[in-house]
């Protein structure tokens, strides 16, 4: 291998292993150092695909630092242990689930709505949605911690997030309630029932995407029916 090509391999793997490509990536010169929370998130994603690969009991601090191609230092500093590394990853798919917070108030409600619960993705990320959805329900049942991680950082964030923009919509006299923490609740009840339920449902699976976009769409235009002003 030439001097250049020597170079070249060796720029390449610095800039695999840096902050800026697993947490961070190495440009040409100083190096620009990641931000706790541009890390943090970096390290949530991979310690989700080692989760989903090997199962949380198995899942080790050591396997986290292996992956992410950190000092266990940098890992024990942003997360003090496995279970928060856990909460990062809901955080993180929290996302995947109810896009907020966010602006949508150009858009009709029902709209809005689709777009605030992802109606429309595609195949690919919904897969990747359902394996995370279906990780968790599992593992949760053994581990009390992570159930509380899931509700405390998941549910109730979601929750919270959901009524605050029903309430600003309500302020801005695009919708009608008298309270929308009841609604939020209502509304995460049909669609994340529909979302997380119905794929389990070995008898009668989703068929297609475009059946799945039809039906959540139908249950946020049943729901909005009795929000909008009359």
């Amino acid at each position: 291998m030439s001097g250049r090509d020597n170079a070249t391999h060796d720029r390449s793997a610095e800039d695999e292993s840096s902050p800026a490509s697993a947490l961070g990536r190495r440009g040409r010169g100083r190096p620009k150092r990641a931000s706790d929370t541009e890390q943090a998130a970096a390290i949530a994603r991979r310690a989700r695909d080692l989760f989903l690969e090997k199962g949380y009991a198995r899942t080790t601090m050591e396997d986290i630092v292996a992956r992410c191609r950190i000092s266990k230092s940098t890992l024990y500093r942003l997360f003090p242990n496995k279970t928060e590394v856990f909460g990062a990853v809901i955080d993180e798919h929290r996302q995947a689930m109810l896009a907020l917070p966010g602006d949508y108030d150009d858009l009709p409600i029902d709209e809005a709505l689709a777009r605030i619960f992802r109606v429309e993705i595609d195949d690919e990320a919904n897969h990747e949605r359902m394996a995370l959805i279906r990780f968790v329900l599992v593992e949760a049942r053994e581990f009390p911690e992570l159930r509380a991680q899931l509700r405390e950082r998941g549910v109730d964030r979601s929750r919270h997030e959901l009524a605050r923009w029903l309430d600003g919509q309500r302020a801005q006299g695009r919708i009608d309630l008298k309270n929308a923490d009841d609604a939020a609740k209502a509304l995460m009840d049909l669609m994340l029932g529909a979302i997380v339920m119905k794929p389990h449902d070995e008898d009668q699976p989703w068929p297609e995407r475009q059946e799945r976009i039809r039906y959540l769409r139908n249950c946020i235009s049943m729901f909005t029916r009795g929000l909008l002003p009359r």
